[in-house]
């Protein structure tokens, strides 16, 4: 796994974790799948914010 495929993202306004390794099966994301490759339409599973309010999560 890359180092960037195994980078988690926040949402600023809720504070959910997108982890790439679980993906967002619901949101047709599959397991494996980096941030980078989600597309552009993609919105929090949880309160509907926009891929461009999540920030890199260490």
């Amino acid at each position: 796994m890359s180092v960037a495929t195994a980078q988690r993202w926040i949402c600023v306004p809720c504070g959910m974790v997108y982890d790439p390794e679980e993906g967002d099966p619901d949101g047709g994301i599959p397991p494996g799948t980096a941030f980078e490759d989600i597309p552009e339409s993609w919105i929090c599973p949880v309160c509907g914010a926009r891929k461009s309010e999540f920030e890199p999560f260490d």
